[in-house]
């Protein structure tokens, strides 16, 4: 076998290889006579299949099973001798063979792993979040988990914000009905933005049993394209209002969020516990946001375009997976391929500066930082012994927990390096309006 390499772009090399063509048709003949040990064909005892006949019926798919073998071979080979880091899959090419010159030769052509210059951050600036759990945040959560379990009661008077009602409405656009612009019966929760906001403010102050005519101008980028921008007019009739009734806070309550013997304070002592262990993810997720920003800001690399339209089809698949899973048809759905150009862009870029900073800074998980992270997950089930143990007994079920540990220590890394500061949040704010 002879082979040389090509440069042929900052990432892109090309390799070509020739091979005797006597090695190729040795394998092929040697293959040819296994199988014709073997093959059963009509007419022919076992093992008593002429070799010419084997060849006619199976030539074809034998020579391609060994060509792609020895492309795969060779190849391989090429690679480990030069030391080659091969980015997603190769191209290869057959060259026509040379009269007379014994050799079949061919070509791979691929992308190599970019150099990564990481940058310094040691001048960036970040900010931890910094909040303590107490009583006041145990209630509001309380009050949250009270308010997702409301009944609602028929009440005569306006309809309010946190109201249940339910109401008949029609629109038109330019005098014509359009799709989506009338129900019947529609149930909504003021305030809880299914609908636009211009809509529910429509219906707020109305009485049970009150019509009402109302303009509204749908966004410039509402997802309905065919009304989007545009202004619609409504009839709109409010049948039924009803307001929220919360649960008390007793022991049927503390039950219903899982306390078997009802006590208040235990459930209580649960919640905190719950809150605490949200407030710390929601805390790390917004450094791991900052440190990751700051990483791929500052890093300097290309990204080999081969493992751009492998992330590429990755989200494809995993888009179509999660219509698939809602019921919508696929085929019915585009998925816009720039959306995916950027996002699977960033994606390999950010993986690739972590894989350089794990590398270089030897940040790789260690099996007691693996073991804290299954045990810390185990806590929220009932047996969390049993859990672990189920974990370890089959070892690809921790890729997870690597992965996840890797990220916070390439994290911590980047705090420890950068200029960290710790800035205290408001609990609605780290938590969100609709959590607290």
């Amino acid at each position: 076998m002879q082979a040389n390499i090509e440069t042929i772009g900052n990432l892109e090399r090309r390799l070509n290889i020739s091979v005797p063509t006597q090695d190729i048709d040795t394998e092929i003949l040697t293959r040819l006579k296994r199988l014709a040990q073997t093959v059963k064909m009509h007419g022919f005892r076992p093992g008593k299949v002429p070799l010419k006949v084997v060849e006619k019926q199976y030539g074809t798919q034998v020579r391609q099973e060994v060509l792609a073998e020895k492309l795969q071979q060779c190849f391989g080979d090429a690679v480990r001798e030069n030391n080659l880091r091969v980015a997603g899959y190769p191209r290869f090419e057959t060259k026509p063979a040379g009269e007379g010159d014994g050799e079949l030769g061919f070509s791979a052509t691929f992308e190599v792993y970019p150099e990564v210059t990481v940058g310094s951050v040691a001048d960036a600036n970040i900010e931890r979040p910094v909040l303590q759990v107490t009583d006041a945040e145990v209630d509001k959560t309380i009050e949250v988990l009270r308010k997702q379990r409301a009944t609602f009661e028929a009440v005569e008077r306006p309809a309010q914000n946190e109201d249940l009602v339910t109401i008949d409405f029609t629109g038109r656009i330019d005098g014509q009905p359009f799709t989506g612009g009338e129900g019947k019966d529609v149930q909504i929760v003021l305030g809880s933005g299914r609908m636009l906001a211009e809509f529910e403010r429509a219906i707020l102050g109305m009485q049970p049993d009150e019509t009402r005519q109302f303009d509204l101008t749908y966004p410039a980028d509402y997802h309905g394209k065919e009304v989007a921008g545009k202004s619609a007019r409504f009839d709109l009739t409010l049948k039924r209002v009803e307001q929220p009734k919360l649960p008390a806070l007793d022991g049927d309550f503390a039950k219903s969020l899982g306390v078997a013997d009802g006590d208040v304070e235990k459930m209580r002592s649960e919640v905190r516990i719950n809150v605490e262990r949200e407030v710390e993810a929601r805390i790390r997720a917004r450094m791991k946001e900052q440190a990751f920003t700051l990483l791929l800001e500052r890093a300097s690399l290309e990204i080999p375009q081969s493992l751009i339209d492998l992330e590429m089809r990755s989200l494809a698949q995993a888009a179509q997976r999660d219509l698939q899973g809602r019921g919508i048809k696929t085929k019915d759905v585009p998925i816009p391929a720039d959306i995916l150009k950027a996002q699977a862009q960033r994606r390999v870029r950010l993986g690739l500066i972590l894989a350089e900073v794990v590398r270089a800074n030897s940040l790789q998980a260690k099996p007691e930082q693996v073991l804290a992270a299954v045990e810390n997950h185990a806590k929220s089930f009932e047996q969390p012994q049993e859990v672990v143990k189920w974990y370890y007994s089959s070892p690809e079920r921790l890729n997870e927990f690597e992965s996840s540990v890797i990220e916070q220590n390439v994290v911590d890394w980047v705090a420890s390096a950068a200029l960290t500061e710790d800035k205290p949040v408001q609990f609605e704010e780290l938590m969100g309006k609709s959590n607290a």
